[in-house]
């Protein structure tokens, strides 16, 4: 067999003699992805890695002898690789598994509850295997420390005094993405809606971490608030986000219809919903991530009138969504991370300028 069409290596790294065996037996069935070795702690699979160099490895959090984060942490270093989390849905689990994301891992996926929801997470995991196969090579980088409000540049401090609405849809290597824009914005910002391909749960987690580095509150979406200025309203695992008129203002509202792209919540789905909002500016992110979400929604929200921004290439860590969106032309602008607060604050800036000479 060619090199190119060999089959995807994994490792499995978890504690749990059972889950190792249910993630084993479900990608051992699959003719493009060859499980090399199964480990119960970090210190096995360091060996495993240097003898049998996977191309991806799934990693439990709570281990013995040495924690998965630490693991992470120490691999991301010397020998990186793209990692899966698979994680207990806890607090504590949760909470680990958001800084995992924000020490290189590439995705999260929660730990089956039982034989039952086997098969789900099989399938999900089969699918993030084969989409990081297609993506690589990845690219691994420290998010750039949180800016100090004191220190932002007077544009984008000016984003206190404006109106209107920013969308973020992100995938794999979201996390980071996401931090780095909405730290260097400035607390009273207009309200920002965010999608991140995420487990029911460990959204909750992420929009806590969010909350405590941002100047900016952050909550995990409930459906049905009014959008304020000043907060940032991050879709929970499995629900779609949408964002709806109500009278004069604008609200949350969330459903659990069809995953779209394999995903709920899917960042298409707040897209389209953004395109029926009138007479407010409308900024949108796409960020790194596998696949092609978001992309028709942004097409769409360009043709609404809305200011598009995809990440460019360089500072992702996986260009696909991203990626798609350009090659569709739903992209008025690409940028990296540090240069989208000022593009937002522009944008919206000239949108109001804009409406006022219309006016």
């Amino acid at each position: 067999m060619a090199a190119s069409a060999r089959p995807t290596r994994v490792l499995i790294v978890d504690d749990s003699a059972i889950v190792r065996k249910m993630l084993a037996d479900a990608l051992r069935s699959e003719p493009d992805i060859e499980v090399v070795g199964l480990a119960s702690d970090p210190f096995i699979a360091r060996d495993l890695i240097l003898r049998h160099e996977p191309d991806v490895l799934t990693l439990d959090i709570e281990m013995p002898r040495m924690d998965g984060l630490t693991f992470l942490k120490k691999l991301m270093v010397h020998h990186p690789l793209p990692v899966i989390i698979v994680s207990s849905v806890t607090q504590s689990g949760s909470k680990a598994s958001i800084d995992a994301l924000a020490s290189g891992a590439i995705d999260v996926i929660a730990k089956p509850g039982g034989p039952r929801s086997v098969g789900e997470i099989a399938e999900k995991l089969k699918r993030r295997i084969r989409a990081i196969r297609l993506v690589q090579p990845l690219k691994f980088a420290p998010a750039p420390p949180p800016a100090q409000e004191s220190n932002l540049p007077p544009a984008v401090r000016a984003l206190s005094r404006a109106e209107g609405l920013i969308l973020i849809g992100a995938s794999a290597g979201g996390t980071q993405a996401i931090e780095a824009v909405v730290s260097r914005l400035p607390a009273d910002t207009p309200p920002i809606l965010i999608v991140q391909h995420m487990p029911a749960l460990f959204t909750s987690a992420f929009a806590q971490r969010l909350n405590q580095s941002c100047p900016m509150k952050f909550v995990e979406a409930r459906g049905g608030e009014r959008l304020e200025r000043g907060v940032a309203y991050v879709a929970p695992g499995d629900f779609h986000l949408v964002v709806e008129p109500f009278g004069l203002t604008l609200r949350t509202a969330l459903h659990q219809e069809p995953a779209v792209h394999y995903q709920r919540p899917a960042v298409d789905v707040l897209f389209q919903s953004a395109v029926r909002v009138r007479h407010v500016p409308v900024v949108a992110l796409l960020l790194t991530g596998m696949g092609a979400d978001g992309a028709d929604g942004m097409l769409a929200l360009r043709q609404a009138g809305a200011v598009t921004v995809a990440q460019d290439r360089e500072s992702c860590v996986v260009f696909g969504m991203p990626g798609e969106a350009i090659a569709r032309g739903a992209a008025m602008h690409t940028a990296t991370l540090l240069a989208m607060p000022q593009l937002i604050a522009e944008a919206l800036r000239k949108r109001q300028a804009d409406g006022r000479r219309a006016s």
